[in-house]
């Protein structure tokens, strides 16, 4: 069988919309429905030469899901993990309750060693530390007051010891106060980069 190139730029196709199962508490069931799907910037914050970087306003009702993407993180120190942790008193403190789950791919450079599995040690179980995002990066380079509050995480960053690392974060902080600010930082010393925070709509 032959397959021929589709110029796909020619053909007249209306994209249909993003469907999801949703929770319909009228009916009492499960039914289908629009996502839309939008992210609307609310805020970029630049790190340079900085120990951490908050987000301190727009994370209200508005939203019911909050996005964070990051670029460029670069710690002053090398071997040093990007972390996260929020609020529920608009910043004057972090340390909410969390409990979370590693699970990494990772692959040297050299091509002699490489590995994927759950990483017991980078998770949180009912604690109040700074959950890391990305495990040991080199330097070369909401507001519900019902139900906790769920995140999840991928990132792809260098490895000090010269690796790439792809890591897949998931947890919640076990609070049905309303999260009002999330702040991020290396483990220790300052650090490059820019954050961006997004509403979903």
């Amino acid at each position: 069988m032959a397959l021929s190139k589709v110029d796909y730029n020619s053909l007249n196709v209306t994209a249909a919309a993003n469907k999801a199962l949703k929770w319909n508490s009228s009916a009492n069931g499960f039914e289908t429905g629009d996502v839309s799907g939008s992210l609307v910037l609310l805020a970029t914050e630049t790190a340079s030469g900085d120990s951490t970087l908050s987000f301190t306003s727009s994370i209200d009702s508005t939203y019911d899901e909050y996005v964070f993407r990051f670029y460029d993180f670069n710690p002053a120190t090398d071997a040093q993990s990007l972390t996260f942790q929020a609020s529920t008193d608009g910043g004057s403190s972090y340390g909410v309750t969390a409990t979370t789950s590693w699970f990494v791919s990772y692959h040297n450079e050299s091509g002699t060693d490489g590995n994927t599995g759950y990483s017991s040690g980078l998770d949180i179980a009912q604690g109040t530390g700074y959950q890391p995002l990305g495990y040991q990066t080199g330097n070369g380079a909401p507001s519900s007051t019902t139900f906790v509050k769920h995140f999840i995480s991928r990132a792809s960053n260098y490895r000090s010891n010269d690796y790439l690392e792809d890591s897949h974060i998931a947890g919640y902080f076990n609070t049905t106060s309303a999260i009002d600010a999330i702040q991020f930082k290396p483990e220790s010393g300052d650090f490059d980069g820019v954050i961006k925070m997004y509403g979903v709509l």
